[in-house]
């Protein structure tokens, strides 16, 4: 019979740790949290000392049944919750809901779930760490405080089923004032010069740019004045000033982050923030690998420190050597330490194991569980490689009082650069047939390249650049990157399209409101702060209560004159011209837990319901009624007509305007591509900017 209960938070570690453990350990799962805040009320007591009141989760009961049976049986119980403060957490609350006072309770945590790490986790067994459980109890309870005292607040004023989160709300603000940087941006004219040169004896050209003249750098602003330049060019002659030729290193990159995986994720893979962190949970949790049976891949998924344990290091520099060579290790201080506002409580994301590579492993994986695996560890492995380095050769060419500048580069020594690139990594320039120019080489020009430019406003922000921007103000943890934009879109505050990030109308409410009445809670280093004082509670170094107790009453006062002086705002519905059939009213969009749907604007008195089937501005190729945007039972898109069942014309591409010029058919977009729905036709065309929606 077992001794020893091993308590998890998810059940697919369970089978994953019970296998490294043996016959003597029982392993079961809480489910994630067990004891929160009671939906029903704010569940703190602010008349007497901030005492939080925890009650069980509804549908926990028979869990926490299950586990005091188990706990019974056992001579020690062991918590092996997430190794982060929410971990520690939840640690604490089991400690309390299956009563183990008294009991002999050891809490245990590891990086990575891999026979080595866990039970060298037994080995190092600790007392519950009730500083980083004050520091989680106290984010809870901050986050508690500004969602049900404000949240009820928009419910009166503006819409039912609003929210203000602490976090959500400053994440909103960053996205709208973004949004006014680029509505308020005017663009400025600019213009660059390019002059193709002749090198004696090559045929290439040479493509020079222009840089200014003799006392320095030159912006060129308006047409008239790239016309003078260009025909006093016309009378001089192209000669070479000067040939600077160089090494250049660049250093690996570090490994990844919560943040920075979130940031590559998207730009590489195209992953939301939300699949980026449901993957890793995946791999971190345990794959099954033919051969292996089930083993944790990654190391633990939440964490903003680039440290590496120094068992990782030693098998990632033997794995380079044998795999790579000698000259590809990383040299001895090479690799960037921890910045000090890093909780560097565990390591950055890592393979588990070095030498488990993607390829290896990848007939065990799904394909995104495979592309993100082998972004991880093409990441880790670079980090503990070499510098790249590049011959750097940089030319200044003179034509009487102007400069024009040539400069090229080519990878001398992959380094890194041989398991991992970015887009900003350099790939070798047009310009590499420079070896047979020298200083007072004359150049013969050909062609002088005017090209007119305007300056463009800041990008809208993708999940991946707020992401980097919440991090960079310090504001949020690792943990709530992902559901901070999940519940921004969620509630439609935000829309995404192509990527970008919107403000919806309601966004823009909901912001202003929040910016007018609760200016503390919306600006940026107010929150930066708030995190810093919770770091300060996980290091011991200030009470809980202090931060809760000089937060209160200042948010409180807020809410007090915000219902005082706060107007009620309207939103209004979006009128369609759908008739409803009940009443013969317009029926209005309405936002439902499930998307949009049509809703009579009678209601009470008329609760007639439609689906809203959005239109594309495409006529049905097959009857000329609209073609609209369905959904199936399971939420996978498809285009039918509006006059199903009557019309049976549906495509799971969208189809465009277009008609197919060999058949007369349906073309539907294929990517960049039209292709006409009639496979037994085979028309391809590429779709021109504009066209085909």
């Amino acid at each position: 019979m077992a001794k020893y209960l091993v308590i998890v938070e998810s059940p697919a570690k369970v089978k994953t740790i019970k296998k490294f453990l043996g016959k003597n350990y029982e392993v079961a799962a809480s489910n994630g949290h067990v004891r929160d805040l009671p939906k029903s009320q704010l569940g703190i007591d602010v008349e007497h000392g901030y005492e939080p009141k925890y009650i069980t989760i509804r549908g926990k009961g028979e869990i926490l049944a299950n586990l005091r049976k188990e706990v019974k049986k056992a001579e020690k119980v062991y918590l092996a919750t997430d190794p982060d403060r929410e971990g520690e957490a939840i640690s604490w609350h089991l400690s309390k809901a299956l009563k183990l006072e008294g009991k002999r309770i050891y809490r245990i945590s590891f990086n990575e779930i891999t026979k080595n790490a866990v039970k060298a986790s037994l080995k190092q067994a600790r007392g519950i760490d009730m500083n980083l459980v004050d520091a989680q109890q106290a984010r809870r309870m901050l986050d508690r405080m500004v969602g049900y005292r404000i949240s009820p607040l928009l419910w009166a004023k503006v819409k039912r089923g609003l929210s203000a989160g602490r976090v959500q709300s400053v994440a909103l603000r960053i996205i709208s004032d973004r949004e006014e940087e680029i509505n308020a941006f005017i663009p400025e004219e600019y213009w660059t010069l390019e002059a193709k040169l002749a090198i004696p004896g090559e045929k290439k050209l040479l493509a020079a740019k222009f840089y200014g003249d003799k006392d320095g750098k030159l912006e060129i602003k308006s047409k008239s004045q790239i016309g003078q330049i260009c025909k006093e060019l016309e009378q001089q002659t192209f000669r070479v000033l000067e040939v600077k030729k160089g090494e250049r290193a660049k250093k690996a990159p570090l490994p990844f982050t919560t943040s920075t995986l979130q940031q590559e994720a998207a730009k590489s893979l195209n992953f939301s923030t939300q699949k980026t962190m449901r993957l890793a949970q995946q791999l971190y949790e345990g794959i099954d690998i033919k051969g292996q049976g089930t083993v944790g891949v990654i190391t633990y998924l939440r964490t903003d420190s680039v440290r590496v344990s120094e068992e990782a290091e030693k098998a990632a520099r033997e794995y380079i050597k044998e795999a790579y060579g000698e000259k590809y290790i990383a040299k001895e201080g090479q690799v960037k330490k921890s910045g000090t506002k890093i909780q560097d409580a565990h390591e950055a994301i890592r393979p588990s194991d070095i030498t488990r590579t993607p390829v290896q492993i990848k007939d065990s994986l799904s394909r995104d569980q495979f592309r993100l695996y082998r972004l991880i560890w093409n990441r880790f492995a670079a980090s503990r490689m070499s510098q790249a380095i590049y011959e750097t050769t940089s030319i200044q060419i003179g034509a009487g009082d102007y400069r024009f500048h040539v400069s090229a580069s080519k990878v001398a020594f992959e380094g890194f650069l041989s398991v991992y690139s970015g887009e900003e990594d350099e790939k070798p320039g047009d310009n590499v047939l420079l070896k047979s120019v020298d200083k007072d080489t004359k150049l013969e020009k050909k062609e002088l390249e005017e090209k007119q430019h305007f300056t463009q406003p800041p990008a809208h922000f993708t999940e991946a650049s707020l992401v980097k921007a919440l991090e960079e103000l310090g504001i949020g943890r690792p943990s709530t990157y992902a559901p901070t934009i999940t519940t921004l879109l969620g509630r439609r505050y935000v829309v995404k399209e192509n990527k970008n990030l919107y403000i919806t109308e309601l966004g823009e409410v909901v912001n202003s409101i929040m910016k007018d009445a609760f200016p503390t809670i919306v600006d940026e280093r107010f929150t930066a702060n708030l995190e810093s004082l919770l770091d300060k509670v996980a290091e011991g170094n200030v009470g809980w209560k202090a931060v809760i107790s000089n937060f209160y009453p200042d948010l409180e006062r807020a809410v007090q004159t915000a219902e005082q002086e706060l107007e009620k705002i309207d939103i209004e519905d979006e009128v369609t011209d759908v008739i409803c059939d009940l009443c013969g009213r317009n029926m209005v969009v309405k936002y439902g837990p499930h998307g949009k749907f049509l809703a009579c604007p009678g209601f009470p008195d008329c609760r007639n319901t439609k689906p809203y089937l959005e239109k594309i501005g495409v006529p049905c190729p097959e009857c000329g009624k609209e073609v609209v945007l369905k959904k199936t039972k399971k939420g996978r898109k498809y285009y039918g007509c509006e006059d199903n069942p009557e019309c049976d014309f549906m495509s799971w591409q969208k189809p465009s305007k277009e008609k197919c010029p060999e058949c007369g058919g349906c073309l539907v977009e294929k990517g960049n591509k039209l292709v006409c729905i009639d496979q037994q036709c085979g028309f391809v065309k590429g779709k021109e900017e504009g066209k085909g929606a």
